[in-house]
């Protein structure tokens, strides 16, 4: 593959246009629109750019830092220029993680195809890169750091200064000895191949080379049969085959007279451990594994936060980009915060703040848009309505035109069911969750309860309100000399035909212009019959819940409530969650956007755990780790006494022993870990691997190597670590590589995160990914796991 990039790059016309470079406005800000030169590097895996063709340049980006290319008209920024823009000649850059876009506006449209083509070309020859080609590239790439003047050669002196830029703190003898061995053609430089070479010799594996020796008998190769002992007694495979086996030798092998001779070789084995097949994640966990027929409730659910913003709760921005992120990362509850807006047009935003706003019918032309391309299974528009009547009818309008056939109008037969319907049977389909009008005995309106989330946030929003004042709003009151609408409990067409002859529709209802005491708004018949299988309701009590609703009403807890509520009654909340969905959100108080620990209400069932998608950190690891699974579809089928209304099971305190484990982890080395601060070229990072669980609280642990001194190219710590797991169906499995600091806290590297039963045994790999979790690839730790059924005493 790294070969076929440098014949595109010689042979694409798109490709060799952009090596020449091209002027282009940079778009940051509605007042920041300036020229800058475009160029492609010659490796192809590099933009660089300055204010003139001649001028100094710069990197700009990354290939492989780049997710997707869009054009100008899905451009939030670019379509608010569109009078002073030509959204034809623009074109944005979407990055992996929580990096803003890149938006660039080309002289002409031809320009603009030219690097939209060749853009997007480059990112899929880098996506359908294998390990060994990711490999050349990345050391194609440091070659390309490495090579100071540019000249396609490098002297000692450039190798010297490249092993600091890869984290290498070597004696300087022995890198003269493996840089004169490299140089096969005595020129006193490095030039390609050579280069590979003294970068083999420079990584050579020697825990990996004792493991192969001692199942190896001539120390050269394993056999066929050698091959298969290794899998089964090693890697725990148990049930693995002789086929299997010769499956992964004819997948690894370099040498064709290896896969021949049905041998794997010392390139083969080490080829093997890294990739997917040697991944401490189980391969048959990534594609959807799980039973997807069963009521929502019966599965976690990942959730979003505030969804519009990307900022903090005080401040931030409000985009698109957050849905667009949210949905990408396979968030299936996306939150919508409506209020009154300019020229009869609900907008979005962080309700008594200074958040910006964004239009309510651009966030849904966002969801219909982006729903589906991660996963296809239900996506639910959590609403907090705090409109007027009139635009909650604009609300309905949009949700209906623009989601057409994707939004769920009516239950999927027409009739009343008696639980909810599985993401099988709602595949590709949007949800709206919010207030809903009920059928009463005297066709009463039912008047809109207090928002449980709004009841939540009141403390923290009162001492906003200070500083911030909501914009003047009239409120609706209802008629009095108007007939009633009225709904069933479930949006049933059927059914509803009995009714319409008792019920006629309300016309707009009259204003309240002056009143001390502020009115509840009225709900839009129009909006509550858009509400099918997801009713909000407050949360009074257990009983309460048991005793009055139903299972298509769902209740929403701030965590210092739902923490609380597991704490006193474990046991209630979790089989209220078998029969009933529950949603959690952050506290009012966490303004900068931070997260809380969403395992501790996975303890307990509660299916709806919604985070702040755009603040990186331990919490989203968790998460992210959480849904990694079952093909990263957002769903995550909850373990079997957690889908049990009469569930005897209490996080807090779990019946001993559950199913418990001993967990043992053999931290065995590190290779190509990156760099802390990049600036810093003398800089070498002190690496340590710090090994959390998170679960039921007595499974909670951490613990950690000691740190290996100035190595954070191939580490070595050997250290074994041992935990004792009650419940493994809940338990997540966190690897961190930190640097040593012994003067402040410890820098973080890179971590890993993964649940327990998603993890295989024996000597695994674990590839880094970022804060932002994007891949550190070739970063990763060498581990060895296995695990014993029951406890074991600590022998340390």
């Amino acid at each position: 593959m790294a070969s076929l990039l440098q014949d595109r790059l010689t042979t694409d016309q798109d490709l060799l246009l952009m090596q020449e470079g091209m002027l282009m406005r940079k778009v940051r800000s509605k007042s920041w629109k300036k020229l800058r030169y475009f160029r492609l590097q010659n490796d192809g895996m590099m933009v660089w750019h300055a204010r003139q063709a001649k001028g100094s340049a710069k990197p700009s980006f990354s290939i492989s830092d780049v997710d997707t290319i869009r054009n100008g008209h899905d451009s939030e920024l670019l379509r608010s220029l569109a009078e002073e823009l030509p959204l034809e000649q623009g074109f944005t850059v979407v990055f992996h993680g929580r990096g803003s876009n890149l938006d660039l506006v080309a002289n002409s449209v031809e320009e603009a195809q030219i690097w939209m083509r060749g853009l997007q070309l480059l990112v899929d020859l880098v996506t359908s890169m294998d390990h060994q080609e990711r490999l050349d590239q990345w050391l194609s790439d440091w070659f390309q750091r490495g090579d100071k003047n540019q000249d396609g050669k490098m002297t000692f002196q450039e190798v010297q200064r490249l092993l600091h830029l890869m984290n290498v703190e070597m004696d300087q003898e022995y890198a003269f000895s493996l840089f004169q061995e490299a140089d096969t053609s005595q020129s006193g430089t490095l030039e390609g191949e050579e280069f590979v070479q003294f970068y083999k010799a420079l990584t050579k594996r020697a825990e990996v080379q004792e493991l192969f020796e001692s199942f190896s008998a001539d120390g050269q190769k394993l056999t066929l049969l050698e091959f298969l002992d290794f899998l089964r007694e090693e890697q725990k495979e148990r049930g693995c085959t002789s086929d299997l086996a010769l499956e992964l030798i004819d997948r690894y092998e370099p040498s064709d007279s290896g896969k021949l001779r049905h041998v794997l070789s010392m390139d083969g084995f080490l080829s093997y451990l890294c990739s997917k097949d040697g991944d401490i994640f189980n391969p048959a966990c990534l594609p959807i594994y799980q039973d997807m027929t069963q009521p929502l409730n019966h599965y976690f659910i990942c959730s979003s936060h505030n969804t519009y913003l990307v900022g903090d709760q005080l401040c931030g921005q409000s985009s698109v980009e957050g849905y667009i992120r949210a949905l990408k990362r396979g968030c299936r509850c996306l939150e919508v915060d409506v209020w009154d807006g300019p020229n009869g047009e609900p907008v979005v935003y962080h309700g008594h703040t200074l958040t910006s706003r964004i239009l309510f019918k651009d966030v849904v032309a966002t969801v219909a848009q982006y729903a589906f391309q991660t996963s296809d299974y239900p996506v639910i528009l959590s609403l907090e309505t705090h409109c007027s009547w009139e635009q909650q009818q604009t609300m309905a309008q949009h949700l209906t035109e623009i989601l057409g056939e994707q939004l769920l109008s009516s239950t999927l037969d027409g009739l009343l069911p008696n639980q909810l319907p599985s993401p099988e049977e709602l595949r590709r389909k949007i949800l709206v969750k919010g207030k809903k009008l009920t059928f009463e005995e005297d066709l009463e309106y039912e008047e809109e309860e207090p928002d449980p989330e709004l009841e939540g946030e009141q403390e923290s929003e009162l001492a906003l309100e200070s500083q911030f004042e909501p914009e003047p709003q009239e409120q609706n009151l209802q008629s009095k000399d108007k007939k009633k609408v009225v709904t069933c409990p479930l949006f049933c067409p059927s059914i509803c035909c009995q009714i319409t002859a008792q019920a006629t529709t309300i016309s707009k209802p009259v204003s309240l212009l002056l009143s001390q005491q502020k009115p509840k708004l009225i709900l839009c018949p129009a909006l509550s019959s858009l509400v099918i299988y997801l009713k909000s309701v407050s949360f009074r009590s257990f009983t309460h819940s048991k005793e009055h609703y139903r299972f298509y009403e769902i209740s929403s807890f701030s965590e210092t409530k739902a923490k609380r509520l597991i704490k006193e009654a474990g046991n209630e909340f979790v089989q209220h969650n078998a029969w009933q969905l529950s949603r959690v959100y952050p506290s009012g108080l966490r303004t900068d956007s931070s997260n809380y620990n969403p395992q501790e209400l996975w303890n307990a069932g509660c299916q709806m755990v919604a985070m702040n998608m755009q603040t990186a950190g331990l919490e989203m690891d968790i998460c992210d780790g959480h849904f990694r699974q079952n093909g990263g579809c957002g769903y995550v089928l909850k373990p079997d006494f957690l889908r049990d209304a009469q569930s005897s099971f209490d996080p807090e305190r779990p019946i001993s022993p559950f199913k418990a484990q001993t967990l043992l982890i053999q931290v065995i080395s590190g290779q190509q870990l990156p760099k802390v601060d990049k600036t810093k070229e003398g800089s070498i990072v002190d690496p340590l691997v710090r090994v959390q669980i998170f679960g039921v609280r007595l499974d909670t642990a951490r613990q950690e190597t000691n740190y290996v001194d100035n190595n954070g190219f191939n580490p070595y710590w050997g250290q074994t670590l041992c935990f004792r797991v009650l419940v493994p169906e809940l338990a997540m499995l966190r690897f961190v590589v930190m640097d040593y600091d012994w003067k402040s806290r410890n820098d973080f590297i890179g971590q890993y995160t993964l649940p327990c039963i998603c993890m295989q045994q024996g000597y695994r790999h674990i590839h880094l990914l970022s804060k932002d979790g994007i891949s550190l690839r070739p970063a990763s730790i060498f581990v060895y796991i296995c695990i014993r059924e029951g406890l074991e005493e600590d022998e340390s």
